[in-house]
């Protein structure tokens, strides 16, 4: 049996998923199950998912959710704990998995998620959101059930008595995360265990990843609220704070209007997701799911401070065959 699973959801991730496979195999935790669920690509994702000896299994485009894609992955996997990774993002250091496990030496840790860190493509403002969700110091028992799916492990013990949310566009991450500390058990953040996340999208991209985020929240908490008023007040306020990390940083005159543009999408895109909590559609899916073309990538990374080696990736654009 080995010791974690790793469930990666993937769509046309050729130009990404080779790094993360080459990160998986420079861990120092040696047996490890990497599954994938592929939900339709048309470019080399699984070619190369083959190469690196990957479990393969497909869900059908017109059924993906995030939960249905990772329920799909986790019945496939055999190990007591389960790694959720998304495709584009990959370790920076050999000791990843075995810092995302360590906490679950506590029987009353059900889930441990991971730092992320953005990349030299990442817009500005999302940066500043990494550095706000993902501080350098861990936190053994959180109190709230912020997680995120894309860096993060469970026990899948837990999983059987409760298997993630397939109705949600988002979020099923959170909504496991407060069930289980509804039922007692405890969540653990590892600042140690840490990925770079590789987001290079359009602005309708982004207005979309939110809109989906804000209507999965009002399904979980259905008398949250979030009007015009709120939309304009964290907009101002975020837009104000990121202006001012920009100055600090140098970069100002580069950035003022990409820092706009992204926190008008974030916002307005949430406000829009509270107003329309209805029926994941097969073309709201196509919306939310699957964009019409994946940008290029840049190479580059953040270095980060830490007495262990990072993992020395070559440094290759593309990784399709």
């Amino acid at each position: 049996m080995p010791v974690c699973s790793v469930v990666i959801r993937a769509y046309n991730e050729a130009q990404h998923i080779g790094r993360l496979l080459e990160g998986i195999r420079h861990q120092t935790l040696r047996d490890v199950e990497v599954i994938l669920v592929d939900s339709g690509s048309t470019d080399a994702t699984v070619a190369i998912a083959k190469r690196y000896g990957v479990k393969i299994t497909h869900i059908q485009p017109q059924e993906f959710t995030f939960g249905r894609s990772l329920n799909y992955g986790i019945r496939e996997a055999t190990a007591p704990f389960i790694v959720m990774a998304s495709a584009h993002v990959y370790p920076v250091y050999p000791d990843w998995l075995e810092r995302l496990l360590e906490p679950f030496e506590d029987a009353q840790v059900a889930l441990t998620y991971g730092k992320q860190r953005g990349h030299a493509v990442t817009k500005f403002s999302e940066h500043q959101i990494f550095r706000r969700w993902y501080p350098d110091q861990s936190i053994p028992r959180q109190p709230h059930p912020f997680c995120n799916n894309a860096n993060a492990a469970i026990r899948r013990a837990l999983w059987e008595q409760h298997p993630y949310d397939e109705s949600l566009p988002a979020l099923e991450d959170l909504a496991w995360a407060r069930w289980a500390q509804a039922q007692g058990y405890a969540i653990s953040y590892v600042a140690e265990a840490e990925v770079i996340h590789v987001h290079r999208e359009t602005w309708r991209g982004i207005y979309n990843r939110y809109r989906r985020e804000g209507m999965a929240f009002k399904q979980i908490y259905p008398h949250e609220r979030f009007g015009l008023r709120d939309l304009v007040r964290l907009w101002v306020s975020n837009v104000w704070n990121d202006w001012q990390v920009a100055r600090r940083e140098g970069v100002w005159r580069r950035e003022w209007w990409n820092v706009m543009r992204f926190r008008w999408a974030q916002f307005w895109g949430t406000y829009q997701g509270y107003r329309q909590s209805g029926p994941l559609t097969w073309a709201l899916r196509q919306t939310f799911y699957y964009p019409q073309s994946t940008p290029p990538v840049v190479s580059g990374r953040e270095e980060r401070q830490r007495d262990v080696a990072p993992i020395p990736y070559h440094e290759v654009e593309d990784w399709e065959v």
